[in-house]
């Protein structure tokens, strides 16, 4: 289903719900006081600082993601092109056929025609004539034809124009999808050039440097998981007020553990919620792979679009269109099963599973896991969509 929700959104700000000016500023500080514990400046020799080198990998995995949902995109449009291609020129293949054969048919009676001596010159000029039917307008030869004659020549006309029609839509559609395989060899270059930055730079680290990094992502790992609880404590608040409100009963049915919201949801909904969370959990330790769609590995909206596809329901391939694949709702009112769209650019996805928590790919050299939905801070946050 089409987005009903997309509004425009000048900077720094975020669809309702999802960030306010002083949730930004909180977990800005927080990121501010996590990176002073990383020789934030710049050591007497001229290298970059750790907290350089630390903000410089996660630019580069993010570029390295960014570029690989362009690479899918134009995977995915090359994959489309070339079926087109393919048909094109089975169709130009079969049309050819039935051109020949038109114009043996036009041969045998010009052959007749040779034997009787009736009009060999002028029915030998039509079959070398470019523009058959510019010929017979200018000798009048029409009239000297039978009707069965004539038959054959409306034929040989009729699939001469279809044939070159087809020949010229093949060819402009192979020159597409040239353009569109040199937009896919681009995307994956650009990729692959990111990811190699990025463990060059991870290279230079010392062992101590390596500790001290993995101290800081613990800490923000910290950080994430306590944000998650507050935003699981606030929509099972915002629900219970809700019960009330209604009488006791229950505004918002959700799917597996976690269940929160204030808002009605189609029981339908529930039921691939729960298919689409169980797919979800089972690839948990599956490595990401940038491009991948599974069974064995999966980059982030491989992973969202095979998970829905077990619930019956079919996804775009790229961040870009599965954004649009449904209804946006608050981050307050997010349902498991929903998807957790992430930066301005809309390059990662997670499955949301309830309680501040996702399931994700989350970028190279990791694996498929469950991880708070701050996992990159709140400013990350980009959308949460329901899909349809």
């Amino acid at each position: 289903m089409a987005s009903q929700h997309r509004k425009p959104r000048s900077a720094g700000t975020r669809v309702a719900g999802i960030r306010t000016p002083a949730l930004a500023t909180a977990a800005l500080t927080s990121v501010a006081l996590l990176s002073q514990t990383a020789n934030a400046a710049p050591s007497d020799d001229g290298k970059p600082s750790l907290e350089e080198v630390e903000k410089k990998v996660d630019d580069l995995y993010r570029q390295a993601e960014s570029a690989t949902e362009k690479y899918n995109a134009a995977k995915e449009k090359t994959t489309k092109q070339r079926k087109q291609v393919d048909s094109l020129l089975d169709d130009v293949a079969q049309r050819t056929q039935k051109l020949n054969a038109a114009r043996e048919e036009l041969g045998s009676h010009a052959a007749a025609q040779y034997r009787t001596g009736a009009s060999a010159p002028d029915t030998a000029a039509f079959l070398l004539a470019d523009t058959p039917q510019d010929y017979f307008d200018q000798n009048q030869l029409m009239s000297r034809l039978t009707d069965r004659q004539k038959g054959a020549v409306d034929d040989y006309v009729t699939e001469q124009s279809a044939t070159m029609k087809q020949r010229q839509e093949a060819t402009e559609s192979l020159a597409t999808l040239t353009d569109t395989q040199n937009d896919l060899k681009t995307a994956k270059a650009t990729v692959q050039k990111k990811l190699g930055d990025a463990r060059e730079l991870l290279s230079r680290l010392t062992a101590q440097e390596k500790a001290r990094l993995a101290a800081i992502e613990k800490q923000r790992q910290e950080e994430a998981a306590r944000k998650a609880a507050e935003l699981a404590r606030q929509q099972a608040e915002a629900q219970a007020a809700a019960q009330r409100e209604s009488g006791g009963s229950s505004t918002g049915t959700g799917a597996g553990t976690g269940s929160t919201g204030t808002s009605p949801v189609d029981p339908s909904y529930t039921t691939k919620a729960e298919k689409a969370l169980a797919f979800a959990r089972a690839q948990i330790g599956k490595p990401y792979v940038w491009g991948a769609t599974g069974p064995g590995s999966y980059d982030c909206s491989g992973l969202t679009q095979a998970a829905w596809k077990a619930a019956g329901v079919t996804l775009p391939r790229t961040t870009y269109d599965q954004v649009n694949a449904g209804i946006t709702v608050s981050l307050a009112d997010a349902r498991p099963g929903d998807l957790i769209f992430f930066y301005d650019d809309v390059s990662h996805v997670g499955v949301y599973i309830g309680n501040g928590m996702m399931i994700h790919a989350p970028k190279p050299g990791t694996y498929v896991r469950e991880e708070s939905v701050y996992y990159d801070g709140e400013p990350g946050i980009h959308s949460v969509v329901r899909p349809a």
